[in-house]
């Protein structure tokens, strides 16, 4: 964050968990970025990143101790790819990277780079 920061830019999460997960969360973890929810997965959704959870996952999931449900607050089962995005000052998205396959992030090199290449 200290670097993001100092390039002029902040660090926003977005997040389907409701606030009362999220704000769980954030004390656990101690985290300190402002992370938004997106209700019902909307945002995910127009974005085109969203995506339902089949039935014998949803039973993997519960096995685990993860309950969707409660967690989000809906019973969509849904859940948005990773993503990140780098806007510029006008919230036109310049840089974006995202895959369905949520153990492939980019490093934060990359997205310091791409606020690099804002300026």
């Amino acid at each position: 964050m200290p670097e993001i920061e100092a390039r002029g830019a902040r660090l926003i999460a977005v997040s389907p968990e409701n606030a009362d997960s999220l704000e769980t969360l954030k004390q656990e973890r101690k985290l300190t970025l402002p992370i938004l929810v997106d209700a019902g997965n909307e945002v995910a959704r127009r974005f085109g990143i969203r995506h339902v959870l089949p039935p014998a996952l949803r039973e993997v999931y519960r096995s685990f101790g993860l309950d969707l449900e409660a967690a989000n607050g809906d019973s969509s089962w849904s859940l948005p790819m990773p993503a990140r995005y780098v806007l510029d000052a006008s919230g036109i998205i310049r840089w974006a990277a995202a895959d369905p396959d949520y153990t492939v992030r980019p490093e934060p090199e990359e997205s310091l780079q791409a606020l690099d290449d804002l300026r």
